[in-house]
């Protein structure tokens, strides 16, 4: 039997990390809170709650997006990627791991929106997105370098308050040379 759901409520469902959840929820429920308070997938970090900080950026369909400013409701029939749902089973993704290696955290508190949105960044990069620091987004120009000036942009909607901006510029480069040697493999097995 279908939960009873009102004007204001509605029974939706969201994929969540390859999961789907049946939920009934009230329209005005953000995203971050679906997700902490409903699901129990506190990995998802409540900071400012007003979408300036980063800390609850999560994937939706792959974009990065800050889930307190986000309707559960609009992200009915997407695919949300959580922190939790980064990893491959136990290895770690590509970001998380330079993370891990060059000490991309202090606290740890904006770590999960930082490793979201390092994730997108790399996918909009690569897909030939540009900046606003992007020297020349036209498409003749071809893939700009992502430089440490590009990652600092890209990466500018998520704040660290203890200052491990250096190791995370670092660590999104690393991920980001990973990640285009992946691609680099996968072209040449595929014309092989």
């Amino acid at each position: 039997m279908a939960p009873a759901t009102s004007s204001t409520s509605s029974a939706i469902t969201l994929n969540v990390n390859g999961e789907q959840h049946h939920l009934p929820i009230d329209h005005r429920t953000t995203l971050l809170d679906a997700l902490r308070e409903r699901l129990d997938l506190t990995g998802t970090k409540k900071g400012c709650d007003q979408g300036q900080c980063g800390a609850c950026t999560v994937l939706v369909d792959r974009r990065r997006v800050v889930s307190c400013l986000s309707l559960a409701v609009a992200a009915e029939g997407r695919e949300i990627t959580t922190i939790e749902g980064v990893a491959e089973g136990d290895e770690l993704h590509p970001v998380q791991q330079a993370f891990l290696d060059l000490d991309g955290y202090q606290c740890g508190y904006c770590t999960p929106g930082q490793i979201c949105s390092a994730i997108a960044v790399i996918e909009e990069h690569a897909a030939g997105r540009p900046s606003a620091v992007t020297d020349d987004p036209g498409p003749e120009a071809g893939l700009p370098p992502l430089t440490p000036e590009e990652i600092r942009e890209r990466m500018s909607g998520n704040l660290c308050r203890c200052g491990a901006y250096v190791s995370i510029v670092q660590a999104v480069a690393r991920a980001a040379e990973a990640h285009a040697e992946e691609r680099t493999a996968a072209t040449k097995e595929a014309t092989a």
